[in-house]
């Protein structure tokens, strides 16, 4: 579906992207991720043809490149920053944006009722959208981008500022269209959704994509060891050998194999009161990847 092959953006002195290559096959949910100044809305502006690579090629369904207006017809791109005009309905919206790809008659009505279902705003279809909440707003913001049923769809930052209610029907609605086999990218800075809803993860920094895989290998190389916190029923006999020192009844200790050692503590006869594990995920990775200093 999408086939990015080394590509380079330079602004004056600044490198915002350098040499990227990925491929994303069809029907996968694909995050870039990283911190802000990363190179993400840089490399998102070449994928829909805002920006025209230094050097390099994208190339989207095998038609060619982005800049080209029938391979832009390929694409939704509902963007970080709202692209649906306050003034106009919900409704009017939509029917704007597919007369954009050139929808009439038949099919125009039925993609618009298709996009207001999808977005929960079938009822609120004849409201202005400047009088919309911020989740209402975000769903009719992907809406738009779908209404001309693309075949790349790509996701900045789509729960920005939305409630939990808003947030938890966009996921649906892109678990949806994931099991009928859309592609789609999806950016975020919200580990935890791209951990459920993405197939492979790319870390990006400094222009640079620093791994590529699916979530439960990144962790496995990157998230590095699980945190266990132990609360034992009464003092361990000081026979006992420890993995770290005790505080009272209270055992903390960072390993690569949690399940062994909370069995081997088990084992030699230790009562737990309190137990807990906090398992690497994909924001240990993207920490361990990209370091903890502020990005401001």
């Amino acid at each position: 579906m999408i086939a990015v092959q080394n590509i380079h953006k330079r602004f004056g002195d600044i490198v915002a992207v350098d040499d990227v290559s990925f491929d994303i096959p069809t029907g996968q949910v694909f995050g870039l991720l990283g911190p802000n100044g990363a190179g993400k809305t840089t490399t998102i502006s070449m994928m829909v043809g805002l920006l025209k690579p230094d050097r390099g090629t994208i190339s989207i369904d095998g038609g060619g490149s982005p800049s080209s207006p029938e391979v832009r017809k390929k694409i939704g791109n509902a963007p970080q920053s709202l692209a649906i005009y306050e003034e106009l309905t919900a409704e009017e919206n939509l029917l704007f944006f597919a007369r954009l790809y050139g929808l009439s008659g038949k099919g125009l009505k039925d993609r618009v009722a298709w996009a207001l279902e999808l977005s929960g705003l079938t009822e609120r279809k004849g409201g202005r959208t400047g009088t919309f909440s911020g989740g209402m707003q975000r769903r009719l913001n992907m809406a738009c981008a779908l209404v001309h049923d693309p075949a790349l769809l790509l996701l900045d930052e789509p729960t920005v500022g939305v409630d939990p209610q808003s947030r938890n029907l966009i996921f649906d609605k892109i678990e949806q269209l994931k099991q009928e086999g859309r592609t789609m990218v999806y950016t975020t800075h919200y580990m935890e959704e791209a951990q459920r809803l993405c197939d492979r993860v790319a870390i990006i920094d400094h222009g640079k994509i620093l791994d590529i895989d699916s979530v439960e290998n990144l962790i496995s190389r990157h998230g590095g060891k699980a945190l266990v916190n132990v609360e034992f029923a009464r003092t361990p006999d000081p026979r006992i050998k420890l993995p770290a020192e005790l505080e009272g009844t209270k055992l903390r200790f960072e390993t690569l194999s949690p399940i062994e050692d909370v069995a081997a503590l088990s084992n030699q006869g230790l009562e737990f009161q309190k137990l807990h594990v906090d398992q690497p995920d994909l924001e240990s990775v993207f920490l361990n990847l990209t370091g903890r200093r502020l990005r401001d």
